[in-house]
């Protein structure tokens, strides 16, 4: 990296932010909270207020949204006629899945061959870090050139939306001339990339019943019709004998024209075991940033330990469905709805519900702003262009953000590259990432404003 006075504040800041990154992490923010206490999201949540103030925030607030949840927002003042800029990230996390399978434990930051471990290090805990590293470094070397409004999500894993309906009841808290999203990350380590395009996203969960109760599955076993079997027969119509998803009504032959993701590349990133195939037709870019893709999130029926020889009664799953910019999230339910209830076999009664939905994103990469980061970027990670790329994952507030204000631009990085694992066991982040980002995100406000 150049040698210039942003980056070697934020060099000289990494060890305060693995200091606070670890305190982040610490907090068990999963917004689910019949798993966890709503008591570790509160701390968090307090700890970024607390952490706003300090940097001279002012306005700074618990948002207490529509879902139970609670999103912090902070205003920083800048120079007179200064541009305003809202820098967003979130802290609330996947749960950690099998804590056995993790290496070190999930809620304790962990440094490891080079990468720091612990669930939100990447996604997106690390990106708040990032915004106070950026604003940091800027006041340390002349000031903060902008307005600066943070906005940290309390629930954006879950896809419950509470941050979107509290922005649209008040739509004046959000404005700004550009939005910078910091919930993405580089195509790999050492790339620097912005994210112009996101998938949307529904769940669906799904009800199969077929009896009464449970049945002896020797005395009524073959005549008597399995609601397992007949969820198992229903979730296989979702996909084509190559694993392309198969919605009835959705169409699935979209191209991406953006960069290439070489299959070697992302059998890599994946991890898919040798000899294991991919899923789908066209290229990888297609498959994951173009294209609908459904996923199983889980099924309820019982555990093989324990399990007893008995035709099931009932059986549920939750369905996983992105679509890709052009198709809308609301329509795209109720095709997969109708799908799942017309494939349900053998008469048994199905019942759907939508529990979450988010509209996929397209940005305007030919606006200033991009410009802008660009040049921050090319200074960030030297010898190195920025490079655009899709997002298989979905942020259902940057639609709400893009309908509010629809003069603001809309920016998309993170600290979410392929081997950051993010929702998986060992999830890290890379400190280096994390400093050149900072750097970037700072001279992209200086740019910015200069512009």
């Amino acid at each position: 990296m150049s040698s210039n006075p942003v980056a070697e504040t934020v060099a000289s800041l990494m060890p305060r932010a693995r200091a606070e990154l670890a305190e982040l992490v610490a907090f068990q923010s999963v917004a689910d909270f019949d798993q966890y206490p709503k008591s570790e999201s509160e701390g968090a949540a307090n700890w970024i207020a607390d952490a706003l103030r300090a940097e001279g925030f002012t306005d700074v607030a618990l948002l207490d949204t529509p879902d139970g949840t609670q999103s912090v927002y902070g205003y920083l003042p800048g120079p007179e006629s200064a541009k305003t800029v809202l820098l967003y990230a979130h802290y609330d996390v996947q749960p950690p899945l099998d804590e056995a399978g993790w290496t070190s434990p999930p809620f304790e930051l962990t440094e490891r061959d080079g990468r720091w471990y612990g669930r939100g290090a990447a996604d997106c805990k690390g990106g708040l870090i990032m915004h106070l590293l950026a604003l940091r470094a800027l006041k340390a070397d002349g000031g903060v050139p902008v307005n600066v409004k943070v906005i940290a999500e309390g629930s954006e894993e879950q896809g419950t939306g509470g941050l979107e309906r509290y922005a649209e009841e008040h739509p004046e808290l959000l404005t700004a001339d550009t939005i910078v999203i910091g919930d993405t990350g580089n195509f790999r380590v050492d790339l620097p990339t912005v994210t112009s395009t996101l998938r949307g996203m529904t769940l669906v969960r799904i009800q199969v019943d077929t009896l009464e109760g449970n049945l002896h599955s020797g005395q009524f076993g073959g005549a008597a019709p399995d609601a397992l079997a007949a969820l198992i027969r229903v979730l296989d119509s979702l996909r084509a004998e190559d694993g392309s998803t198969t919605v009835d009504g959705l169409s699935g032959d979209s191209v991406w024209d953006g960069l290439a993701y070489e299959e070697e590349q992302f059998r890599k990133d994946a991890k898919v075991l040798e000899g294991v195939e991919l899923i789908g037709s066209g290229t990888v870019a297609d498959r994951i940033w173009a294209r609908p893709a459904v996923t199983v999130l889980g099924i309820d029926c019982p555990p093989v330990v324990g399990a007893t020889p008995s035709v099931q009664a009932g059986a549920r799953a939750l369905v996983s469905l992105r679509v890709p910019p052009g198709v809308d999230a609301g329509e795209a339910t109720k095709l997969l709805q109708a799908h799942l209830e017309a494939h349900t076999p053998w008469g048994a009664r199905v019942r759907t519900e939508q529990i979450g939905q988010g509209q996929a994103f397209r940005a305007d990469t030919t606006s200033p702003a991009y410009r802008a980061m660009a040049d921050a970027m090319a200074v960030a990670y030297p010898g190195q262009d920025m490079q655009y790329a899709g997002q298989g994952g979905s942020i259902p507030l940057c639609n709400t953000l893009a309908a509010l204000y629809p003069q603001a631009e809309i920016l998309l990085i993170g600290l979410s590259e392929p081997e950051a694992q993010i929702h998986a066991l060992n999830e890290s982040v890379s400190p280096e990432e994390l400093e050149r980002l900072s750097v970037a995100e700072a001279l992209f406000l200086r740019n910015y404003a200069a512009g």
